[in-house]
């Protein structure tokens, strides 16, 4: 423990500071002539501080365009990458994330039966109604799973099988219902789209993380104990099924709270977790702060990237995400392969 707790302090404040910095960067990054200086200028100003000497017009990019989406983007990482971090470890599953519950298929179909078929009366956001979906997917998932018998195995089939149910009902609503315009735009925000974050977004994200992030740490040693089996972790004394079902609805509602602000984003949870063990280990004490850094650094980046690589036509923050997460993910399955059982 002497050794463990300086180790996790060092690498959450070097990873935060990175995290500020890259913020900070990112922000400055586009057309208009941004600088780091007039970042924290703007913001200290927003915050109670000295009035900027920014003009309204770009003192407006910063604060209400491209901070929130920043941020937004940060809190995404975050959040998916300590799912994934957690799901893995508790389906002892290398190659689990987010959205093999089929949370992700789920708020796909809320969001498009709002958009394209107007449920919920104008009442109903497009944001609600993903998080409606989302919810109901996850409930159908454990249904099946305790209907077959809640093993592990178990879970993930019934996940996948939600998932292809879900994503065919999007797909069937889309092709009969939506116009030319509609289904754009609709799928779009199905590859993942932060270009209409807003401090909304970002605030009810933030305290989902928060919340979420402060229950899984929680369970921190009990998810160690996992690493042995659920026979070996309930002879330690753990409670095996409503451990897996406390975890399992905390990171499919996190999910859920995320794909509604910034639609499905595939491979932070699966890629990020294993990076973040190759620096600290197993623990999950050390795992998810340091997940959760290295997700968010990771997705402001690629935001970055998928908001400027084509300029002025951007790019769903999810093809860059598969774009990357895909030979990563090859690489998991070569390194699974080949790993000792």
């Amino acid at each position: 423990m002497t050794r463990t707790v300086p180790a996790t302090v060092l690498w959450t404040v070097t990873g935060l500071a990175a995290l500020a910095a890259s913020i900070a960067v990112a922000i400055t990054i586009g057309p208009a002539d941004i600088g780091v200086g007039d970042v924290w200028s703007a913001v200290a100003a927003h915050l109670g501080g000295q009035d900027s000497q920014l003009s309204p017009i770009r003192d407006g990019i910063v604060w209400n365009l491209r901070l929130p989406r920043t941020l937004l983007a940060a809190v995404c990482g975050a959040g998916l990458a300590v799912c994934g971090a957690v799901m893995q470890s508790l389906l002892r599953n290398p190659l689990a994330d987010p959205f093999v519950l089929g949370v992700s298929s789920g708020a796909s179909t809320g969001a498009v039966v709002v958009v394209v078929l107007g449920a919920g009366g104008g009442v109903l956001s497009v944001s609600g109604g993903a998080f409606v979906g989302a919810v109901v997917s996850f409930a159908m998932v454990l249904l099946l799973s305790h209907t077959l018998g809640a093993t592990t195995d178990r879970v993930v089939l019934a996940g996948v099988a939600i998932m292809q149910l879900f994503s065919a009902l999007t797909s069937f609503v889309v092709l009969t219902a939506a116009d030319a315009e509609t289904t754009k735009g609709v799928l779009f925000w199905l590859l993942g789209s932060l270009s209409g974050a807003g401090w909304t977004d970002v605030w009810l994200c933030l305290a989902v993380l928060v919340a979420a992030l402060s229950i899984c740490l929680g369970y921190a040693r009990t998810l160690d104990a996992f690493a042995f089996g659920q026979d070996a972790a309930a002879t330690l004394g753990v409670s095996v099924a409503r451990t897996r079902l406390v975890l399992l609805c905390v990171t499919a509602l996190l999910t859920a709270a995320l794909v509604s602000s910034a639609g499905a984003i595939g491979f932070v949870g699966l890629v990020l977790p294993h990076a973040a063990r190759a620096l600290t280990g197993a623990g999950h004490v050390r795992l998810l702060p340091v997940t959760a850094v290295a997700g968010a650094v990771f997705l402001v980046w690629v935001d970055t990237l998928a908001r400027t690589a084509l300029d002025p036509q951007e790019v769903p923050v999810g093809v860059v995400t598969s774009l990357i997460g895909v030979p990563a993910f090859v690489l998991v399955l070569y390194r699974t392969r080949r790993a000792p059982r």
